[in-house]
């Protein structure tokens, strides 16, 4: 959710607040240093205090935002340097995770992952970006399963849960639902071919793109050069 978009409101899930807050964040709605008051999110999001503390705890846990001893959270900065360093760790987890699921997957586990991307390009057409958002994570989760290796897994799911937020805004920029279909099908392709090696250069090659599309959007609106507005896709 951009900061254009409205803020979900009643019924907000603790998980619900944490992506809104995130993508206001990322976007530059929400700019580094600025406070987070409990109560005026309480107010906003028309729940308790609780709920935001718990969402303001897992958006400090992500580091997108600092919580001060005495003193509130406020949004944190991250700079380039560490976004591209998260997104270069996430770029060598997801090559081996492609590259174990060309080897390793099931038949019925490849058979799924072909259907699944096939049917996507329907969203792709029809432009429906929230929709190509969660089968974008669908696909990612089966690429980390398909690895069969549960620390792996573990590992590469912590550091998406970092980037969330950054590989979420990617998908508001012109064209990039359909380029990121095409990396995705050299990706399935490598895999049903069963080609380790070119299954993992495809996958490090799409994250390596994502993390400049990411770049790009979340630095567009900043007014400090070398600073990702952020509190976090």
């Amino acid at each position: 959710m951009s900061g254009k978009r409205s803020l979900i409101r009643s019924g907000t899930t603790v998980d619900q607040m944490v992506r809104a807050i995130a993508d206001r964040i990322v976007t530059g709605y929400l700019r580094p240093g600025e406070k987070l008051d409990e109560s005026s999110l309480a107010a906003r999001f028309e729940v308790s205090r609780t709920p935001v503390r718990e969402a303001l705890g897992q958006l400090s846990a992500i580091g997108l935002v600092e919580r001060r001893p005495n003193r509130g959270a406020i949004v944190a900065m991250v700079t380039q340097e560490y976004l591209a360093s998260m997104f270069e760790s996430m770029a060598e987890l997801e090559a081996i995770c492609a590259r174990f699921s060309a080897e390793r997957m099931t038949a019925g586990e490849r058979r799924s992952l072909e259907l699944e991307h096939q049917a996507s390009a329907r969203l792709v057409q029809l432009r429906a970006e929230e929709d190509y958002e969660y089968f974008n994570t669908e696909f990612h989760t089966r690429l980390y399963r398909g690895a069969h290796n549960t620390h792996i897994y573990d590992l590469t799911v912590m550091t998406r849960s970092r980037l969330a937020p950054f590989r979420r805004a990617q998908f508001m920029l012109p064209g990039r639902l359909a380029k990121s279909w095409q990396e995705h099908d050299v990706i399935v392709t490598a895999i049903m071919r069963g080609d380790a090696a070119a299954a993992g250069k495809a996958a490090r090659d799409h994250v390596s793109i994502v993390s400049e599309a990411s770049a790009v959007f979340a630095a567009a609106d900043a007014e400090a050069p070398k600073v990702i507005r952020s509190a976090r896709r």
